[in-house]
């Protein structure tokens, strides 16, 4: 029960971390803009900022459901995966670190444009909101790739999770939208303020998360892979 609580939290953490990384974040705040035009209406910004969240969510729940099915569903590549999944782990978080730190840099690569999906939603109101999110969730960049198939992948199939991990992993990358919904009632002052906020500290919670992923593959590869008796 502990190791599963634990996961859950990673799972969660990873989403969050995900949303403040630079390219999902410049998405977030075009969600934001997206809701802000709504503004007079708690209810409505509200069930917006939620629609997103679920958008996103429904990309991350069905991609991690669509890859587990697939991996444990071979005989072979599931047996392969439980007998080495903790060999690759190890180099596999030290290169999610690496890219964390920004010591190796790509461009993105979207599927499309902040503000043509805005145009394209933005009538549809709360429905709207959720194809953003939706949308926007289909836009990987490096970072969000690395996260999520470098790091999310690995932890579900360590714990055959094929919906909670996926599911919270969605959750977190929405969860700040609906956090700026709800301060966009109190008016855009607070918002603009929190957005410089995360903005300032994204850089350091990154780095942080990459430090200790770099650690845990070390130790993971010296433990599973060098076969130290640590």
């Amino acid at each position: 029960m502990d190791s599963i609580l634990i996961a859950s939290g990673s799972a969660l953490w990873l989403g969050i971390l995900t949303s403040i990384s630079p390219c999902p974040l410049a998405t977030n705040i075009a969600a934001i803009s997206y809701i802000g035009r709504q503004v007079g209406s708690t209810s409505r910004i509200f069930l917006s900022g939620l629609a997103y969240t679920i958008g996103r969510m429904l990309v991350y729940l069905v991609l991690g459901i669509i890859i587990m099915v697939g991996l444990l569903s071979v005989p072979g590549l599931s047996n392969f995966l439980q007998r080495y999944l903790n060999i690759v782990l190890g180099p596999l978080l030290i290169i999610v670190g690496v890219f964390l730190l920004d010591i190796i840099r790509f461009a993105g690569f979207g599927l499309a444009s902040g503000e043509r999906v805005q145009e394209w939603a933005k009538r549809g109101g709360v429905l709207g909101a959720g194809f953003i999110g939706f949308v926007f969730a289909l836009s990987l960049c490096p970072v969000s790739a690395a996260l999520f198939f470098g790091s999310l992948i690995p932890l579900a199939v360590q714990h055959n999770s094929k919906v909670l991990l996926p599911l919270l992993y969605g959750i977190g990358t929405g969860l700040p939208v609906i956090v700026f919904a709800f301060l966009l009632a109190f008016g855009t002052q607070i918002v603009g303020r929190a957005f410089d906020n995360l903005r300032r500290i994204e850089k350091w919670v990154r780095y942080i998360t990459a430090v200790i992923f770099i650690i845990v593959g070390i130790y993971y590869s010296l433990i599973y892979i060098f076969k130290l008796p640590l």
